[in-house]
């Protein structure tokens, strides 16, 4: 069982187990190595806040591709690398041969002759996919369309460092079922949190994704429910989270998605249904006033700012398994 009282670098994790390994989902880990990955991320974390240097990657270079725009994933990754002791290259699609027509294969291959490790933020997963077969490198997947595992990690992360621990922790996610979703759920079905999502109609998760999830959560125990009526969706939560109802890449959509999704605002109304002390998460940037109320977001409930800074202790701790 997780426990955030450790205050010492988790001492059975063995990172030769996890060095060289790409991440391109969340699910890439199985459930003890998810649980040790989330544990080094808190002590990471407890260690710089005890102002203990931690710099396992002196000498090691981490490449950053970027064809969305970022503040967290950007931040948080070159601010991680340099305390690690390493060092970072900001690397968009418009510096880059690939953003000309370079093939994906040929970048992989040129790059892991260069650097250590790359992250990367795009559309497609399958690029990512591809990216990591030609690469001799650790390849981190920093959002794709389809996943966000670095946000999972380090939301699962917070609600350890709130909740003492996971497992049977009642969390709720409400809005569309997007990539934030996928890897939250596979996260938490792995680690045994309850976990019950409400979307619209039409917005639904990927059923194949909501199957391996519950495989998960059979094995850990853990209670999955879908559904489209977000009341039951968050009785009694204990944790509720939304996200944006228009992900980058559907602005197209987005007077139609405020049709749909506006019975889905979590709001004072809708969060009288949870438990008393609930906490609300959101992977940020918010809208105000569209998936959340400014009285929650911004409400003593609200710990979407420590949610943020995780990301950074999150991705310490995954840059200095797979280095």
């Amino acid at each position: 069982m997780l426990s955030a009282k450790t205050f010492n670098l988790y001492p059975n994790l063995n990172l030769q187990h996890f060095k060289g390994r790409d991440v391109l989902r969340i699910d890439e880990f199985n459930q003890q190595e998810l649980h040790q990955l989330v544990q080094l991320a808190l002590d990471i974390k407890k260690m710089q806040k005890a102002g203990t240097p931690y710099q396992p990657l002196k000498g090691k270079t981490l490449g950053m591709i970027f064809t969305k725009s970022s503040t967290r994933t950007r931040v948080s990754f070159e601010v991680g690398m340099y305390q690690l002791g390493g060092m970072s290259l900001f690397l968009s699609d418009r510096d880059l041969q690939i953003g000309r027509g370079e093939p994906i294969s040929d970048t992989a291959q040129v790059m892991s002759r260069y650097l250590d490790c790359i992250m990367i933020r795009t559309h497609a997963h399958e690029d990512v996919e591809e990216l990591a077969r030609y690469a001799d490198i650790p390849i981190i997947n920093g959002l794709t369309d389809q996943f966000h595992p670095c946000q999972a990690l380090a939301d699962l992360l917070t609600i350890l460092e709130h909740k003492g621990s996971l497992e049977g922790v009642k969390l709720t996610y409400i809005g569309d079922g997007n990539n934030v979703a996928n890897s939250l759920v596979l996260g938490a079905a792995l680690l045994g949190l309850d976990i019950r999502v409400a979307t619209p109609e039409g917005y639904e998760m990927d059923p194949q994704i909501l199957q391996q999830a519950q495989a998960y959560a059979n094995q850990s125990g853990a209670k999955l429910l879908t559904t489209h009526d977000p009341l039951e969706a968050v009785h009694q939560t204990e944790v509720i989270y939304t996200d944006v109802w228009t992900s980058m890449g559907f602005e197209a959509e987005n007077e139609k998605r405020l049709k749909d999704f506006a019975a889905y605002q979590v709001n004072q109304d809708l969060m009288k249904n949870a438990d008393p002390n609930y906490l609300f998460m959101h992977c940020l940037p918010a809208h105000r006033g569209e998936e959340v109320a400014a009285d929650v977001i911004d409400s003593k409930h609200s710990i979407v700012f420590d949610q943020a800074e995780n990301r950074l202790h999150a991705q310490k701790a995954i840059l200095t398994t797979v280095l």
